[in-house]
């Protein structure tokens, strides 16, 4: 993929433009009313708000800046620091009437998180300074066309060091665009590849029950063997003939 080389170019010959300085970091414990403060920090790239406003919340909460992160955070911590980014991204984008084009980002970017491993250690790994990462992400996100909303909340991450909660990001992002289309997300895993026909089909079954249009998510897991497994929210159908046969196992235990 294109980021993979990227990466090593950049690394190889780093001559990095150090984005401009950001007046607030998004700290793990964020006070009641931090989402406002993200928001600040992300309209700031796009001239929205005077530096006197940042630099006024920047002095009311300096002290509450942790600077590096440990990217092996708690999955609730990544969640909640995600979920405030994304907030403030989806308003942006609701406010410059520009959803769609936020929907066609957030696609690219889970496309890139599951087909490059190169891209998935850009963000996790610890061994990248801020400029590395900034100049890094920069550079992938010009490549891949995105929005300058995204792209710019993405060098804003790398400079908080947050970019390693990017799949939460990409998670919050499509459930708040979903709510806002009155769609529901279903994460379909079939051992093999469903057809098009096989989704819209399932997508037409499950509206029926949940009664809202369904966005189907598919993945493939060969050891199912067959079947599916459909989950929607907090909900779960395993149909998969991996499933059964453990069940049977298990039956089969009670009766020796």
């Amino acid at each position: 993929m294109f980021c993979n080389g990227i990466m090593s170019q950049i690394l190889e010959n780093p001559v990095f433009i150090r984005p401009r300085a950001y007046l607030l970091r998004v700290s793990p414990v964020a006070p009641p009313n931090h989402l406002c403060y993200t928001l600040l920090e992300i309209r700031r790239m796009h001239s929205y708000v005077p530096q006197s406003s940042l630099a006024q919340s920047s002095a009311t909460y300096r002290d509450q800046d942790s600077g590096r992160v440990d990217v092996s955070e708690p999955a609730s911590i990544s969640s909640g620091i995600a979920a405030r980014y994304a907030t403030a991204i989806f308003e942006l984008a609701v406010e410059g009437k520009k959803l769609k084009v936020l929907e066609g980002d957030v696609n690219a970017l889970d496309t890139a998180l599951t087909d490059s491993p190169d891209f998935g250690a850009l963000i996790n790994s610890p061994i990248y300074t801020r400029d590395q990462q900034g100049a890094a992400i920069t550079a992938i996100a010009t490549k891949m066309k995105l929005s300058p909303i995204v792209k710019n909340t993405l060098g804003l991450m790398a400079s908080n060091r947050r970019l390693f909660v990017l799949p939460h990001l990409v998670v919050s992002l499509r459930k708040l665009i979903a709510d806002e289309k009155g769609e529901v997300t279903a994460e379909v895993t079939s051992a093999k590849a469903l057809t098009k026909a096989q989704s819209d089909k399932l997508a037409k079954t499950l509206k029926v029950s949940i009664g809202k249009d369904i966005v189907i998510k598919s993945s493939v897991d060969a050891s199912l063997i067959g079947g599916l497994i459909v989950k929607v929210g907090s909900k779960m159908i395993d149909t998969s003939i991996k499933s059964q046969l453990g069940n049977l196992q298990n039956a089969m235990k009670e009766v020796g």
